[in-house]
């Protein structure tokens, strides 16, 4: 996941605290990572990377399931091919 110029970045956003990871929430629980980076350029943040790996079937289908309650939520299209 890329998110460019996140409103975490800004000034009073500051006091939330430092990232420590990319929590997915619904009525499941809990997708987590911890593996999340930032970009930089001229010295300023432009951006978070989070990256999730899905070692099994199991986690597939959860983060299916997950993605497809999320597009649902934020009126979002998917499409399974």
């Amino acid at each position: 996941f890329k998110f460019e110029k996140p409103q975490i970045f800004e000034a009073e956003m500051g006091e939330l605290g430092d990232i420590t990871g990319m929590y997915m929430v619904d009525d499941e629980g809990e997708i987590v990572t911890t593996d999340v980076s930032a970009n930089f350029i001229n010295g300023k943040p432009a951006g978070i990377q989070a990256k999730y790996v899905m070692r099994d079937a199991y986690e597939w289908d959860r983060f299916m399931r997950f993605m497809e309650r999320y597009a649902e939520d934020n009126e979002l299209g998917f499409n399974k091919n």
